[in-house]
């Protein structure tokens, strides 16, 4: 049995494990929330009714991935194009250029991870998914035309997603089994941000990572030669990856000759399991939610090797709650909204995170199994606030009211956060008493300028939810949400 499918079946059968203790006190640092719609967004039928919905939402900054594959010319030929690769004006913009301009309009910041695949020309094998080892030169040069088109219109870049998933780069491991991808995505870093420079962007804000949360650090002997050349096609550990990629070892000391990478952060997706948001996978080199330490200890580690700099922040740029009918990892719909908001809760109380994420707006439709996307397959996800159908889930109105309740001995505590509000407003708790059917109003509650607040309090329910009125009139009210 693969070690996907062995983990599949541990993880169905974790049960829920206690909340963390929640802090009384509003957290240090003001939390970016990327949300990620590019099927509705880049789709020009259905972009200005995402729009709206993501404005009613309370949306403020975007995550955007650019296929470099989707704007290039010549994408299937197998020798590259006569062309300046540096020069904007030979790469078909369009659609992505209708979404940042839309942003801008909104006043919403742009993070733009651009990323495979990439060009037929442009890979080692010249063969589909066009993914393999991808031409750091060319990549440069692409990099600059990127920079050249958008320059200040994006607040931040990152390079490549998920770069230590077979589905995006290849190969992830060597036919020894040592992993591979980590050092070619290491000169895709580089020769990237120097391509951002060569456009002018002095110092550019770049993340580094946007990681897959599992993988392995190696493949055995017995592997390879069990599985053959697929046992090649599984993710490299995050953390096996960051060190690979900065020249580090097992202790995280300099195994080689490298310098230090000149990111501005480290991006990884975080997804957890139906086990929920606190659940710490076994392998210690996997980094889900409730493992975060574990990054935040490499990252420091890498620094005081001088690989990168010192107290790098993290930016959690994907994430999202699985729900059902998703057979593998989905979780009941009511159950979404509230692991969801714990999730949020608790990048908000780590103050080395500097941004969470909202992936997808509507449910992808359903296909196989975790791993499938490696085989060429597709996995679809339905972390969305909406169903395939467009029918909106209770996550649809708890996102714009995001609420935790956490038992604290006899009494519980609360936490929440008016995503629209501008300033510090005014939200209605309500709870439903035990022995009740109805709700009743707990307490009116002040949030800081952000929107968060935070609540104690004694009375014993068996659900809460938010009400909330904005300026303008519009209600909103947020699903029945259980104590952890």
């Amino acid at each position: 049995m693969s070690r996907i499918r062995v983990l599949l079946c541990a993880l169905l059968a974790c049960s829920m494990l206690g909340a963390a203790g929640a802090s009384q006190a509003l957290a240090s640092h003001n939390q970016t929330v990327y949300f990620e719609a590019s099927a509705q967004l880049l789709n020009p039928r259905t972009r200005e009714h995402a729009l709206a919905q993501m404005k009613t939402l309370g949306v403020r900054a975007l995550r955007l991935e650019l296929s470099w594959y989707a704007v290039a010319p010549g994408q299937r030929s197998a020798t590259r194009p006569n062309f300046d690769a540096t020069n904007p004006a030979f790469y078909a913009w369009a659609p992505y250029d209708a979404v940042i301009a839309a942003a801008q309009q909104l006043h919403w910041s742009v993070l733009l991870t651009v990323t495979s695949p990439v060009p037929r020309w442009a890979t080692t094998n010249k063969k589909a998914p066009y993914i393999t080892r991808p031409d750091p030169r060319d990549f440069q040069e692409f990099m600059t035309a990127v920079g050249h088109h958008y320059g200040a219109q994006v607040s931040m870049y990152s390079i490549w997603n998920e770069p230590n998933h077979p589905a995006f780069l290849l190969p992830q491991f060597n036919a020894n089994g040592a992993p591979a991808s980590p050092r070619v995505y290491r000169g895709l870093f580089q020769a990237g941000y120097a391509g951002l420079q060569a456009a002018g962007i002095a110092h550019p804000r770049v993340l580094m990572g946007e990681t897959a949360p599992t993988g392995y650090d190696s493949l055995s002997r017995s592997m390879i030669r069990q599985e053959g050349s697929h046992a090649l096609l599984h993710d490299v550990a995050p953390l096996a990856f960051l060190r690979e990629m900065l020249c580090l070892n097992s202790h995280y000391r300099s195994s080689g000759s490298c310098g230090p990478l000149p990111a501005a952060g480290y991006a990884h997706h975080a997804y957890t399991t139906p086990a929920g948001p606190y659940w710490v996978p076994p392998e210690p080199d996997d980094v889900t939610l409730g493992s975060l330490s574990r990054l935040s200890r490499a990252l420091d580690l890498a620094a005081r090797a001088g690989a990168i700099a010192a107290h790098l922040p993290i930016y959690l740029t994907e994430f999202g709650v699985q729900s059902k009918p998703n057979r593998y990892l989905g979780v009941p719909v009511g159950q979404q909204a509230e692991f969801d908001a714990i999730a949020e809760h608790i990048a908000w109380q780590n103050p080395r995170v500097a941004a969470f994420s909202q992936y997808l707006l509507r449910d992808d439709p359903l296909g196989g199994a975790p791993g499938a996307s490696a085989l060429g397959g597709f996995i679809g996800f339905q972390t969305g606030l909406e169903y395939v159908t467009g029918a909106p889930k209770p996550l649809y109105h708890g996102w714009p009211v995001p609420l935790t309740v956490s038992r604290r001995g006899r009494g519980y505590s609360l936490w929440g956060l008016v995503r629209l509000a501008t300033g510090p407003t005014r939200a209605t708790v309500l709870v439903q008493p035990r022995g009740s059917r109805r709700f009743r109003v707990l307490r009116t509650v002040s949030t800081d300028s952000q929107g968060y607040w935070t609540l104690s309090s004694s009375t014993r329910g068996v659900k809460w939810r938010v009400r909330w009125t904005s300026p303008a009139g519009v209600r909103y009210e947020g699903p029945p949400i259980g104590a952890y």
